[in-house]
């Protein structure tokens, strides 16, 4: 057995699904990416355009100079359920008074679970090869285009969506990425696109962000706008985010690779109670200590709690009716962060009715943020209406 086929045989033992080698060269679509950045489509994750990062992403030589070979490996974290491209544009809500998590984040943040295993397989070579061997692991952290050096290593192509799919095993996976100063056996590409003629992302998208050339416009996306995205939902997408309060899962669920792909995932992100469809009047109410304490080793955190009040406050008034009016005043007039007043008050206008236009008209005589009392008096003429 060959040192590349053994190392391959182990990351499988440790639950990787995928495994593959690729080189460091250049990425093939690099310049894609510089015309990504150049239009501004990356928002305010303004750590992707720095010189380091885009030298980085265009030579893998430049986090490693010993880098010989990149083993490249995809994980499986639990699939939703499918949902019709009908449903797509209400974010396929599991009902009145719930919120939507994106699968990955359902269970034990990946970033605490993989560098163990990563470290565990570079150990692994090194034994193998009876020496040291130079080396850098990262899953999601680096400045590296996972995606391309994925499909390079045979893993699989890179969707209209711009997820990598798999033919057999579809798209929830996350990836992982091994700088080897060795020299492994690399994997052909992936050179087949079977997307073919169909569009059911692009046509499901809640908020249009996906692009013809296999990108998205980050400054659309509901996965930007809930986790990357620290100030205000501009106004107008608010309203096309249906029931997401972190991340989501549209543009895979509608996809028909992952129609017939398995619903488990690795057991380390198993869904944790109460978070994959939250109560939405709960987290309303989560103080800090609540929050910090709910997702612990979860990746919500990182959305922080004035970013996850806020996605819940715009997920009440968009799916969550008459029942989360209560808590969404309570958030109104309690809640220490202008942040989530503000879009709680918008999400009051949303749900309309007598008590939620009194709660504003109450609210707007002791409010006294800008902001906030701007979004309070927007809020009563839409509950007025």
């Amino acid at each position: 057995m060959t040192l590349t086929q053994a190392v391959k045989d182990y990351a499988q033992r440790l639950g990787f699904a995928l495994t593959g080698v690729t080189t460091p060269d250049a990425p093939p679509h690099l310049d894609v990416y510089e015309r990504w950045l150049k239009e501004g489509r990356h928002g305010e994750m303004s750590y992707l355009a720095t010189e380091r990062a885009r030298r980085c992403r265009a030579d893998p030589r430049e986090i490693s100079p010993e880098c010989r070979s990149i083993l490249v490996l995809g994980i499986r974290y639990p699939a939703p359920p499918p949902i019709p491209p009908s449903l797509a544009e209400k974010g396929g809500a599991w009902g009145i008074g719930y919120g939507r998590v994106a699968a990955y984040a359902w269970g034990n943040d990946y970033h605490d679970i993989l560098p163990d295993r990563l470290r565990s397989i570079v150990a692994f070579i090194e034994t193998q090869a009876g020496h040291a061997i130079p080396n850098r692991w990262y899953t999601d952290t680096g400045p590296l285009l996972e995606r391309e050096l994925a499909q390079r290593a045979g893993l699989g192509w890179i969707g209209k969506n711009t997820c990598l799919i798999h033919p057999r095993l579809g798209s929830y996976f996350l990836l992982a990425e091994i700088l080897l100063g060795i020299e492994l056996d690399p994997d052909p590409p992936f050179s087949f696109d079977r997307c073919g003629t169909c569009t059911r992302c692009l046509d499901a998208c809640p908020t249009g962000c996906i692009l013809p050339d296999r990108t998205v416009d980050a400054r659309r996306c509901i996965s930007y706008l809930t986790i990357e995205l620290k100030g205000s939902i501009p106004p107008d997408l608010r309203s096309k985010m249906g029931a997401w309060v972190f991340g989501c899962d549209v543009c895979q669920q509608v996809c028909p690779w992952n129609r017939w792909a398995a619903a488990d995932g690795d057991p380390a992100f198993a869904p944790r109670p109460g978070v994959p469809n939250p109560i939405l009047a709960d987290e309303l109410s989560l103080t800090a200590e609540d929050f910090n304490r709910k997702f612990k080793h979860n990746p919500v955190k990182r959305a922080r709690r004035r970013g996850y009040l806020r996605n819940a406050a715009v997920a009440a008034g968009i799916s969550g009716g008459q029942p989360t009016a209560p808590a969404l005043a309570r958030a109104l007039r309690l809640d220490f962060e202008p942040l989530v007043r503000a879009h709680a008050a918008w999400a009051l206008g949303r749900t309309g009715g007598e008590h939620a236009r009194q709660a504003l008209v109450e609210a707007a005589s002791s409010e006294n943020d800008p902001y906030v009392l701007s979004e309070i008096n927007a809020a009563i003429s839409d509950a007025a209406r």
